[in-house]
């Protein structure tokens, strides 16, 4: 189930519910056909911390729930992200849900200056929001559906939204084997409509019924490339449940 696609500045860009019990504990056919997609796919970054400029990615595990559990108690960001307001013990279970589900792949933002300036700092001090893939069409295991949501009011219009979101491109073209990403921005957000623009996105739909517009990018030879300049920078290194320490 997707969430209306309701956006604010360029920090919450084509949401789903999370907090949805439908979509992240439903059963039956649709739920089956998610993983014969290839269900360790989406599970390969929970070893995984990306080191960029601006942001450091890090896998969602229990240690960043009490933080998330207090951003989602903003009524904004219900809002914004069509989302109920759990309890601590089910957002606790959602993190484990979101965990193991075969068709999301999920990052925590962690401010990189923060995180690389305080050593020894916990990485829930650090977070500032999250970046997902979503695999959206079981007939095309190759197309995914980006979002990404600064939630730390301090951290947003600088950069970090963009960066989090370069990262996770190449990281699904290069270990998810996507090649298309879709993201679907409501119609009045303009900042975030131009920054998936400057990323290359282009335009090729738009719901009256959501009142959003679908975004696309697909990547041929030349963007490819381009994604790899854009993310040279970026290091891979093991993660292991909040033990990886700034370098």
């Amino acid at each position: 189930m997707r969430a209306l696609g309701i956006s604010l500045g360029t920090w919450c860009l084509g949401f789903r519910n999370r907090h949805s019990a439908d979509w992240t504990e439903g059963t039956g056919k649709n739920r089956i056909q998610a993983w014969s997609l290839g269900a360790a796919t989406m599970r390969l970054n929970q070893n995984t911390l990306l080191l960029g400029k601006k942001v450091v990615l890090v896998p969602y595990t229990s240690e960043h729930v009490p933080r998330y559990h207090e951003w989602m108690k903003s009524e904004e960001l219900q809002h914004l992200t069509a989302s109920e307001p759990l309890s601590l013990e089910q957002e606790y279970a959602m993190q484990r849900s979101w965990r193991e589900d075969a068709d999301k792949c999920t990052f925590i933002v962690l401010d990189a200056e923060k995180w690389q300036a305080q050593p020894g700092a916990t990485e829930e001090s650090c977070m500032v929001g999250d970046v997902n893939l979503f695999l959206t069409d079981l007939q095309d295991p190759t197309l995914g559906e980006i979002e990404v949501m600064i939630a730390e009011p301090s951290c947003r219009g600088k950069g970090l939204g963009t960066e989090a979101v370069l990262m996770m491109l190449s990281y699904g073209v290069t270990r998810l084997d996507l090649t298309k990403f879709e993201a679907k921005i409501g119609q009045g957000n303009e900042p975030s409509i131009r920054m998936f623009q400057k990323l290359h996105f282009e335009q090729v739909a738009v719901s009256s019924i959501f009142q959003e517009v679908t975004l696309r990018l697909t990547m041929s030879e030349c963007e490819h490339q381009w994604l790899l300049e854009q993310t040279s920078h970026v290091e891979e290194k093991p993660y292991r449940d909040g033990s990886a320490e700034p370098c």
